[in-house]
């Protein structure tokens, strides 16, 4: 009776196995590691989005007159949303003709998002996405520092993959 046990038991381990890691990684994607889920019903946007933990740097959010949202976290996590269809192609004709910010080239390039490198007096980095979220369409997008300072590459690509990951409210119908 004891080999019976002991053969099911060591035969099912790897599904156990299998199954609790399968649970851990999804865990990690819901929650990336260092980031916080930032809901923003409360600004009339019907999707949450992951900021960085805001233990370390001041959350900033600023609803402009223009109707774009502003969500700053510390210096690195800076973007802008806009209720707004997009166009990319506008978008990257209007990147290529700036004479100020000399275009480099596209580190991205999807038909819904782009990230550029850019220069005036040294590299710099930008992203435009286009997503659509439930029956509306958003423009993100990095807000440039007051400043003048550029971010990292590996800022917009945390900024992107944020965006990217937005998780959508159900719209309650009243």
């Amino acid at each position: 009776m004891k080999k019976i046990i002991i053969c099911i038991f060591t035969m099912s381990l790897p599904l156990l196995i299998t199954c609790c890691s399968e649970k851990e990684s999804d865990t990690k994607l819901s929650n990336p590691e260092g980031l916080i889920l930032l809901d923003l019903s409360k600004f009339g946007k019907q999707f949450s989005i992951f900021v960085p933990d805001t233990t370390t740097s001041k959350l900033e959010i600023l609803e402009q007159s223009w109707g774009a949202l502003d969500i700053k976290v510390g210096t690195e996590f800076q973007l802008s949303i806009m209720e707004d269809p997009g166009d990319m192609e506008f978008k990257k004709s209007d990147i290529k003709a700036n004479d100020v910010n000399i275009f480099k080239s596209f580190v991205i390039d999807d038909p819904l998002t782009i990230i550029w490198e850019s220069a005036i007096t040294k590299p710099e980095y930008h992203f435009y996405s286009i997503q659509k979220i439930g029956t509306d369409t958003f423009v993100f997008e990095d807000i440039v520092s007051a400043d003048g300072a550029p971010k990292s590459k590996i800022a917009i690509e945390r900024m992107v993959n944020s965006v990217k990951k937005i998780i959508a409210k159900e719209k309650l119908d009243s």
